[in-house]
């Protein structure tokens, strides 16, 4: 067997390796790295310079975490950066960063890998600027020190709310990205976060389902939604749960328990029951701890023990109760908040580069549009009643009929 080899003169005169191409329609290989890429080939000049800058933008998260924040601050900065050739700084821990001016370094390099990634790359508090006097005045002042042209803030209604203020009574340039992973924005149908929350709620349903059925069992399970149970229905609808406590609609143990009762007669020997942490039943005492922005301190409620208790008491059937608390938040954001988180950081990227302060990135239908802040944080989004009325025929006893708030 003959073996053919190429010689120097041979690949000098092809343009193999490193020899000059005698074709002169064949491109030359980059000595450099030795594979086939044109060396001459044309490189698109990029929109903006990203030596010259335009504007100097801060970031923060503020609030709890969820999944998606990471693919809003790399869309933030990718478009602001690649785009509009703006530069980023990082504001640590929400508004306290902003408060003691802490911040950390925000550009291409250090967005890179965080599409999937849960939580957020510039962590986050429940810091309200405004609960000590002269904190929305030093908001403005350490901005002005930081060099800050305009800020981006992701956060929920609290979050935005401090936004709002700054931008309209402390002329500091904001736009606001909603995150809540409760949904209970009315200013934008979904929020990034939600529908990641409802996937991980409907899997712990499903596995609940299979060891409560195996010891004929009732467990109720304690979903995240302080004001708003879209969590608790979706993912009880999705679950197949047996019964749903939501803060919006008022139910009384007794109707729980004639669900499982019923249940019970129908040869059903074991129940799921998805509670809302913020529900409370019409005799409970909604005084307790609160946080900066007055909300109640709902990780000191336990309603799921409550209610599991109750249902032993009351029917003798053996109960559990099961709090998913903040693995709800935690992994990555599925396909549609990646999608979603990514399209709302690209369009805030654009409204900070057109000027478009005191304004928020929403979706309204399947389009993503801007509004006035105080006109997305305005009102509480709850559960249309027909939304609700979806999962009424499956609880154990469909007669009862709900009064809605």
């Amino acid at each position: 067997m003959q073996i053919l080899t190429r010689t120097s003169s041979q690949e000098a005169a092809t343009g193999d390796r490193f020899g000059p191409s005698a074709n002169p329609h064949r491109p030359q290989l980059d000595p450099r790295t030795k594979y086939r890429h044109p060396v001459n080939r044309p490189v698109r000049p990029p929109v903006a310079s990203a030596s010259l800058p335009r504007m100097n933008i801060g970031v923060l998260t503020g609030g709890g975490d969820c999944p998606g924040l990471n693919a809003v601050i790399r869309a933030v900065v990718r478009v602001g950066e690649a785009v509009h050739g703006n530069t980023h700084v990082g504001i640590s821990h929400g508004w306290r960063g902003l408060l003691n001016k802490n911040t950390i370094p925000l550009d291409l390099s250090t967005t890179t890998g965080i599409l999937n990634r849960g939580g957020t790359i510039l962590w986050s508090s429940r810091t309200n600027p405004f609960k000590d006097e002269g904190g929305g005045e030093l908001c403005a002042a350490n901005a002005k020190d930081l060099g800050l042209d305009a800020i981006v803030a992701i956060g929920g209604e609290d979050t935005l709310g401090v936004a709002a203020r700054l931008s309209t009574e402390y002329d500091l340039p904001c736009v606001g990205v909603p995150k809540t992973i409760d949904n209970d924005l009315d200013g934008t149908d979904y929020t990034f976060g939600f529908f990641t929350a409802v996937d991980i709620a409907t899997e712990a349903l499903d596995r609940l389902h299979t060891t409560a059925e195996s010891h004929d069992r009732v467990l109720v399970v304690e979903v995240m939604g302080r004001h708003a149970g879209w969590i608790a229905t979706y993912s009880g609808i999705a679950g197949g749960a047996d019964f749903i406590l939501i803060p919006e609609v008022q139910h009384s143990i007794d109707d729980v328990c004639q669900a499982v009762t019923a249940r019970h007669a129908r040869g059903k020997l074991f129940s799921i029951i998805v509670v809302s942490e913020g529900f409370q039943f019409a005799e409970d005492d909604a005084d307790g701890p609160v946080d900066e922005f007055g909300h109640r301190l709902l990780a000191r409620g336990g309603i799921a023990d409550r209610v599991a208790s109750l249902i032993e008491q009351r029917t003798g059937f053996e109960a559990r109760s099961v709090v998913l608390g903040h693995v709800q938040r935690g992994g990555p954001p599925n396909a549609f908040d990646r999608i979603l988180a990514t399209r709302f950081g690209s369009l805030a990227a654009n409204l900070v580069n057109e000027g478009k302060f005191g304004r928020m990135v929403a979706l309204r239908g399947d389009e993503v549009i801007d509004i006035p802040i105080t006109e997305g944080v305005a009102r509480l989004k709850t559960i249309p009643p027909e939304r609700y009325q979806i999962a009424r025929p499956f609880f154990g006893n469909e007669f009862i009929h709900p009064k809605l708030s």
